[in-house]
């Protein structure tokens, strides 16, 4: 099965709710009696004839483990073993968006190498450090629009050179718990529930575009934002750096 026909294959509609990622666990693991295991397996590219067993666990101490729910299925083919890695996405509001990846912009520092002068201006942007400006919008931090048309575009170039690596690493994550898949479940109750099952290349590109400073003052890559996390009831962590996708878009 080529690429096209499981992106073709992966959206479907399911009779029967989800409460939990444990759900998704739990039906991979009764693939034989679950049709919608099965559907999921066909997505990505097996056959069920040809299948012997599947053990499916979610994983933790993964790349993203902070923020994402990862499932890894080993699935025992007659003639050989696979092992995918999933990451699971249950969503409630089609229309809301779901952080896919969070930390103190120190730690994007060691996996971007980011400059120092890049590294300043962006915990001004997220209230690490305060505003450079006299009066600015919220006396915590600096929306981008308030920086000087010289360190705007000094964030923008940063992030349209360093893009694919950024994507790569808020979207599927390093190292042997990367994922190849991204599963999107939009949850309503215990009627008809919706889903997706995509490769990660295919999600990597569909959140893709050019880099831009959004309305509000943030920035964006594609169809994902980049934000200060907030809230936290006035938390310290309120100041990390945030990236957010709507993971419905992934739903036809």
């Amino acid at each position: 099965m080529d690429i096209k026909d499981k992106i073709k294959l992966g959206s479907e509609t399911a009779k029967g709710g989800f409460r939990n990622e444990e759900d998704v666990v739990n039906r991979f693991n009764n693939w034989r009696k679950d049709n919608l295991a099965q559907q999921w397996l066909k997505a990505m590219g097996y056959s069920i004839k040809e299948i012997e067993f599947v053990k499916a666990l979610k994983i933790k101490g993964s790349y993203k483990a902070d923020v994402q729910v990862q499932i890894q299925i080993t699935i025992k083919l007659k003639e050989e073993i696979d092992c995918q890695n999933l990451q699971v996405k249950l969503v409630s509001n089609p229309q809301g968006f779901n952080q896919i990846d969070k930390r103190w912009v120190k730690k994007y520092v060691e996996m971007w190498d980011i400059k120092d002068d890049i590294v300043k201006l962006l915990k001004h942007f997220t209230g690490e450090l305060p505003p450079y400006i006299i009066d600015p919008r919220d006396p915590r931090r600096m929306f981008v629009d308030e920086f000087s048309e010289e360190d705007q575009e000094k964030l923008l170039n940063f992030l349209r050179k360093n893009k694919t690596l950024i994507l790569a690493d808020i979207l599927k994550g390093r190292g042997k718990f990367s994922a190849e898949w991204m599963l999107v479940i939009i949850k309503n109750g215990d009627e008809e529930t919706r889903w997706a099952l995509k490769p990660m290349n295919y999600v990597l590109n569909f959140y893709d575009g050019d880099v831009a400073i959004t309305p509000r003052g943030s920035f964006k890559i594609g169809k994902i934002t980049i934000q200060r996390k907030g809230g936290d009831n006035g938390r310290p962590t309120a100041n990390m750096l945030q990236f957010k996708i709507n993971p419905a878009l992934l739903v036809d």
